[in-house]
């Protein structure tokens, strides 16, 4: 009979407990909701940190200048292009008549890939070396394979050439490019990385934010690692490689869609050195519709999901292991990829239920049973000051403080010819942030595909 009043007991115990988790459910669901938040502002904190450190290195040190060098190496200039007849004769004739460079020690490669227009045709008249490519293979349709080719070719049949530049069929460059390069390459180094700017960043919003985030990457990050003597990110046009690292590699070895970035981790991992040369410049032209944008982030988001889990994943745990700051630095730089946009839409979502819940506490409708209003209020309090410093140190310290310096004394390397055109870029830094992260995250998001299509030009 004990027993059995025992168990009663127990079992009324429980029922009441469950009752009364039921009249506090909404408070429990702020706790747990309140965690979840902390836990996401120190996720958003960690990384951001080492781009907080980069930034203010940068803007207290120097760009780095290599000695000039009487040695001059001969140079490859190697396009990638397909159906680009509307801008290759201008992109070929530019860098053959407009460079400091000894024009001897200069030569174009266009390896025009399944073009179906004058792509070719054009490229020699205005200069270039054609390598024509046709493959039917679907999974052969992108820019690493024409790549490829090109390399194997220069490697194999031009033994004089040491550098050979990357380039897109729309790039153009400044007039000291070459000779800047070839300093950094005479002094050490096999791999280098350039400014890159924009040719069209003051076109609307899109470029602003797309050409925004590449000349911050440069003129920051990138002035920054070279000061600490750390691995470069080396991405696309104008990342120029020399003859003994593509000898060193075999070739151009990847395979993975975004094969500049994939090329560039293995140099990171195999301990290349590298450098970031901020007297040459490359000016690319930037997407400009919303749609152009995700198409163009698509290759990032999708390759970078791979590179993620094969190479950069592994740097993490390399760097518990080795002491090298370059695979921490790295890992921290690419997983904005993966957590950004997710992390804008949680925060939005929080501080909307917040907003609403503390409302509904303040005004009666909800009741308290687990604290009291006060306490509750302590609470928000300290919810509300974690977003007004965290809000304040990305977007007004970080944000748009680096931002002032970008368009007050970088604008013209955004394609703008005054100040002027860029005054929005300080005050709209977060709604850039924003349009970015969400295109990668569409571009990641979208259909997987390698199809290598027409772009669309604006220059």
């Amino acid at each position: 009979m004990q027993n059995s009043v025992t168990i009663n007991e127990v079992v009324n115990e429980a029922n009441n407990n469950i009752k009364l988790l039921l009249i506090m459910w909404h408070e429990v669901l702020y706790r747990i909701l309140s965690i979840i938040n902390y836990i996401v502002l120190i996720i958003f904190a960690i990384p951001l940190s080492v781009q907080f450190l980069e930034v203010i290195i940068a803007l207290v040190t120097k760009k780095r200048k290599f000695p000039k060098s009487e040695k001059k190496a001969k140079i490859a200039f190697l396009i990638p292009a397909h159906n680009e007849e509307d801008v290759i004769f201008s992109t070929v004739k530019d860098i053959l008549e407009n460079q400091d460079y000894p024009k001897e020690l200069i030569t174009v490669y266009v390896v025009a890939d399944n073009c179906t227009d004058k792509t070719a045709e054009l490229a020699k008249e205005a200069g270039a070396n054609i390598l024509t490519r046709f493959d039917d293979d679907p999974n052969h349709k992108m820019a690493l394979f024409p790549l490829k080719m090109g390399i194997d070719y220069i490697l194999k049949n031009l033994p004089d050439v040491e550098l050979i530049v990357h380039c897109d069929a729309d790039n153009h460059f400044n007039k000291e490019f070459s000779s800047k390069m070839n300093d950094a390459y005479q002094h050490d180094g096999d791999f280098f990385r350039p400014f890159e700017g924009a040719i069209n960043g003051a076109q609307n919003t899109f470029t602003r934010a797309c050409s925004f985030f590449y000349c911050y990457d440069s003129r920051y990050c990138s002035r920054a690692r070279e000061k600490m003597g750390i691995a470069q990110h080396i991405n696309g046009s104008g990342a120029t490689m020399s003859r003994r690292l593509l000898l060193k590699t075999n070739g151009y070895d990847v395979e993975n869609i975004s094969d500049d970035t994939d090329f560039c981790l293995n140099r990171i991992l195999d301990g290349t050195k590298m450098h970031f040369v901020e007297e040459a410049i490359v000016y690319e032209d930037m997407p400009s519709t919303g749609k152009d944008t995700v198409n163009r982030n698509k290759r990032i988001a999708q390759g970078g999901q791979a590179l993620m889990k094969q190479k950069v994943g592994k740097m993490f745990f390399l760097f518990f292991k080795t002491g090298r700051f370059s695979y921490l630095e790295t890992f921290f730089t690419y997983i904005w990829l993966f957590i950004g946009a997710p992390l804008f839409i949680w925060l939005a979502f929080y501080y909307i239920y917040f907003g609403i819940y503390s409302a509904l506490v303040f005004n009666g409708t909800a009741t308290l049973s687990m604290f009291t209003t006060e306490y509750f209020a302590s609470i928000g309090w300290g919810t509300m000051w974690a977003l007004v410093i965290f809000a304040g140190f990305t977007f007004v310290i970080f944000g748009i403080a680096q931002s002032f310096v970008l368009a007050v004394f970088e604008y013209d390397k955004f394609g703008a010819k005054k100040r002027s055109q860029f005054v929005s870029l300080i005050f709209l830094f977060p709604v850039y942030l924003i349009i970015y992260a969400f295109t990668i995250l569409g571009g990641f998001m979208s259909k997987k595909g390698n199809k290598w299509e027409k772009i669309k030009r604006n220059s």
